[in-house]
C-alpha cells in the first residue's frame, strides 16, 4: 500500500504542487527519502523518526521508502516533515487512509512531536484553495493562511498528537482567525524637522506618485530624517498590495506570529550589503531587500559607499518591477515594484559646497567629482527627483515646530494617489497605482501638457540632454504635481518645477 499526501514546493511566490508517496514493504529495515531533495530534505527522516516516538509511534521494522513526486523537481524546506510523517502514519495505518483526501499540508516537526512554523505558508493556502484543497499547518501560521479564503478549510495543530486526535474525532481543531498586527507605535513625523521647506516639498511630490528622490548635502543636514519620515505620509497598503507583500514576506519567513500589517515595508540595508543581499539570491535563491521592499521604500543611505555592481543591478528591477533570479536548476522571479530613496555627501568629506571649505585632498570640484563618480549614469537617470539639503544653521533649529506635520501631508498625498488610481483604473490598468509604475505610451497620453508647457519641455529636453527616460520621467513628475493641485492639466508652472528636479549635470547643461 502507497500513502500520498499532498504537499508543494516553491518558486519565488509561486508554489508547485508535490505528491509525497509513502511505502511500507518487507525487506531491509531502512528509512529512504528520494525525490531531489536538499540537505534539509534529506534530514526530516531523523525529525520524522523522533516526532513519531515522541508521540508514542515506533517505526516498523520494515523498509520505509518516501518519494516526492515529481523526481525532478528540487526541493528545498524543512515544510516536508509533516506530510512525510502523515503519510507514514496513514501507511501504518496509526491515520485513516483517506483522513489527509482534499488537504495540503506542510508543516517543521520537532524532537518532541510539536509542528513548527516554516515560510511561505500564506501563497501554500492561496495556491491550496485555488486547487480546492484544504490546508494543514502549524498553529502559529494559522492566522497567517486564514487571509487566503474565508472558505478555506485550515487545521492548524500544535502537535502531531492533536492533529492525530483530531483525525480520530477524539477532539476538533477550531480554525484560525486572520491576525492583524498592532501597530508599532507612532511613526516619526515631520513636524520633528526644522527648516528643509524645500526638501518636504520634494518629500511630498516623491510619496504622492511614487517617485524616486536622491538626496544630496552635508552631514547633519537631515537627510536621513526625511526619508525616516517617508512611511508617515504614504497611504495604507491597497488589499491587493497588501496580499502581493505579505506574499513575499512570508516566503522570506518575517511574519510574525502569522500577523498582517498594512504599513509600507520600510526596508534600509547597510552599505556594505552584497548584489545578492539587495537583489536576491544565495543557494536557495532568497528574496532580496528590493523584494522585501515591494510596494514599499528601499532607503539607501551613504548612496556612494555602496558596492558599485550592487547598486547597478537595481537598475533591471527598477525598471521592470521584478527581478528574476536564474539558478543551474531552477529560475525564480520575485516581484520588485519599490519606491529608491537614497542620501549621499556631495565628497567624501561632506564639505564641497560649504562656503569657503578647501578640501586638503584638492580643489572641492574635484574631491566631488571623484566621489560622485563611484554612481553611474544610468541609475542617477532613474532617479525623478535630485535635490540639495542644504545644512540647517542655528536659527532654524530655535524657531518653533512647524505647523504642519505627516497628518496634513498624507491627507494631500492620499488625495493625489486616489486621482491616480481612478484615472489607469478607467484605462483599464487596475494594476497601476500611481504615476511612477505608468507605462511610457499612457503616460504621454495622460500627461499631455499645455501648449505653453510643452514648448518649455521641448526647449528643456534639447538644453538638458534629456535620455527618453528623463523625459518620461518629468512628464511623469509634472502628473503628479498637477494631481497634488486637484488633478487638472499638466501646466507650464508644473513642467517647470518638474524639472528644477533633474540632476546637477543636466541643469548644468540647460545653464551652459
Amino acid at each position: 500500500m502507497v500513502a500520498r499526501v499532498a504537499t508543494m514546493a516553491f518558486e519565488g511566490v509561486e508554489t508547485r504542487p508535490v505528491d509525497v508517496q509513502v511505502q511500507v514493504a518487507n525487506g531491509a529495515v531502512a528509512f529512504t527519502i528520494v525525490g531531489l531533495g536538499d540537505k534539509a530534505v534529506a534530514e526530516s527522516r531523523e525529525r520524522v523518526r523522533a516526532a513519531l516516538i515522541a508521540s508514542g509511534l515506533a517505526l516498523p521494522a520494515r523498509r520505509i521508502t518516501v518519494n516526492l513526486a515529481p523526481a525532478d523537481l528540487p526541493k528545498e524546506g524543512s515544510h516536508y516533515d509533516l506530510p512525510i510523517a502523515l503519510g507514514v502514519m496513514a501507511a501504518i495505518g496509526a491515520l485513516p487512509a483517506d483522513a489527509l483526501d482534499g488537504y495540503a499540508v506542510l508543516g517543521e516537526l520537532a524532537l518532541d512531536g510539536a509542528i513548527s512554523a516554516v515560510a511561505g505558508v500564506l501563497p501554500a493556502a492561496i495556491a491550496a484553495n485555488a486547487r480546492g484543497l484544504g490546508l494543514v499547518c502549524p498553529a502559529s501560521c494559522g492566522p497567517e493562511a486564514a487571509w487566503a479564503s474565508a472558505d478555506l478549510d485550515i487545521l492548524a495543530p500544535r502537535s502531531l498528537i492533536q492533529l492525530a486526535n483530531h483525525f480520530k474525532g477524539a477532539q476538533t481543531l477550531s480554525r484560525p482567525t486572520p491576525a492583524l498586527r498592532a501597530a508599532g507605535g507612532p511613526q516619526p513625523d515631520l513636524l520633528d524637522i526644522k527648516g528643509q521647506d524645500s526638501a518636504k516639498r520634494a518629500l511630498e511630490v516623491a510619496a504622492a506618485g511614487g517617485h524616486n528622490l536622491l538626496m544630496c548635502g552635508a552631514p547633519g543636514a537631515g537627510k536621513s530624517m526625511l526619508a525616516q519620515r517617508l512611511p508617515s505620509i504614504l497611504p495604507p497598503l491597497e488589499p491587493r498590495e497588501l496580499l502581493e507583500v505579505s506574499m513575499v514576506h512570508s516566503v522570506a519567513g518575517e511574519l510574525a506570529g502569522g500577523a498582517l500589517t498594512d504599513r509600507r515595508p520600510f526596508r534600509a540595508p547597510h552599505h556594505s550589503a552584497s548584489m545578492a543581499a539587495l537583489v536576491g539570491g544565495g543557494v536557495h535563491a532568497r528574496p532580496g531587500e528590493i523584494s522585501l521592499a515591494h510596494h514599499g521604500v528601499l532607503f539607501l543611505d551613504e548612496l556612494p559607499e555602496f558596492n558599485p555592481q550592487a547598486l547597478d543591478s537595481l537598475r533591471q528591477p527598477i525598471e521592470a518591477g521584478e527581478v528574476a533570479i536564474a539558478r543551474a536548476n531552477h529560475r525564480v522571479v520575485y516581484p520588485a515594484r519599490f519606491q529608491l530613496v537614497a542620501a549621499m555627501n556631495p565628497c567624501r568629506c561632506g564639505h564641497a559646497d560649504d562656503p569657503g571649505f578647501s578640501c586638503h585632498r584638492g580643489p572641492n570640484a574635484r574631491c566631488a567629482a571623484q566621489y560622485q563618480a563611484r554612481l553611474s549614469g544610468p541609475l542617477l537617470d532613474r532617479f525623478d527627483l535630485t535635490i540639495d539639503v542644504p545644512a540647517v544653521g542655528a536659527a532654524d533649529l530655535l524657531r518653533p515646530a512647524p505647523s504642519e506635520g505627516s497628518r496634513e501631508v498624507a491627507a494631500r498625498v492620499a488625495a493625489a494617489r486616489a486621482i491616480q488610481i481612478e484615472r489607469y483604473r478607467a484605462l483599464g490598468l487596475a494594476s497601476v497605482l500611481c504615476n511612477a509604475a505608468a507605462p511610457a505610451n499612457v503616460v504621454e497620453a495622460v500627461a499631455a501638457p499645455e501648449p505653453a508647457g510643452l514648448a518649455l519641455l521641448h526647449e528643456a529636453a534639447e538644453r538638458m540632454r534629456l535620455s527618453a527616460r528623463g523625459y518620461h520621467r518629468v512628464l511623469k513628475l509634472a502628473r503628479t504635481l498637477a494631481d497634488l493641485d486637484g488633478g487638472g492639466d499638466v501646466s507650464r508652472a508644473h513642467i517647470a518645477e518638474a524639472l528644477s528636479y533633474r540632476g546637477p549635470q543636466e541643469r548644468a547643461a540647460a545653464a551652459a
